[in-house]
């Protein structure tokens, strides 16, 4: 590990992990209805606070996904496969998610698969994805970044908690005291 690779763009860098599953996630998003993507990105609902967090956040990780983009992957070395083994968890749990997103109608909430573990299972999923990106091409500073967004990134959850509860009412309050924000945290 170092603090920051030489950077330069080639086809051995971090974007080649990163790139399988956003290819994936575009043709997922292209088959699924349109209701149910706009649901997945909305932002109606969330307090100013939370708009201003989440765009603080911002910046951190796409700095944290340019250097992925911009280094090379560690390939050979012990980071590389540890990345590679934590960036599959996160890859398969994102997957799962996104797949439970996908099959719950655009007016329930959704609380199968792995959201009944989880409030969140997709944020989650995709900052472990960006953490064995980060161990992969051996980055301290890229792992620091990705540290600093999931904080701010925090705030956009609250935010998409909130628009959840506004719009679903007593169910999703009730599934919020059965079901932890973070797995086994919160």
């Amino acid at each position: 590990m170092e603090w920051l690779p030489a950077l330069k763009l080639d086809w051995s860098n971090g974007w080649l992990m990163l790139g399988v599953f956003y290819l994936i996630f575009g043709v997922l998003m292209l088959m699924t209805p349109k209701d149910i993507v706009i649901k997945l990105f909305s932002v109606s609902g969330w307090s100013r606070q939370q708009v201003i967090f989440s765009a603080i956040g911002k910046p951190f990780s796409l700095t944290c996904l340019g250097i992925i983009i911009f280094s090379p992957l560690k390939i050979w070395q012990d980071v590389f496969m540890a990345g590679c083994a934590v960036f599959l968890v996160g890859f398969t749990g994102m997957m799962i998610a996104l797949f439970n997103f996908r099959n719950t109608p655009s007016n329930q909430p959704v609380t199968q698969g792995l959201y009944r573990i989880s409030r969140n299972p997709q944020w989650i999923s995709l900052a472990i994805m960006i953490l064995g990106s980060c161990m992969a091409i051996g980055s301290w500073l890229a792992i620091l970044l990705l540290l600093i967004a999931v904080v701010f990134y925090h705030f956009r959850i609250l935010g998409e908690e909130r628009a959840c509860l506004n719009r679903f009412g007593e169910p999703y309050q009730n599934y919020l005291k059965r079901v932890p924000r973070y797995f086994i945290f919160f």
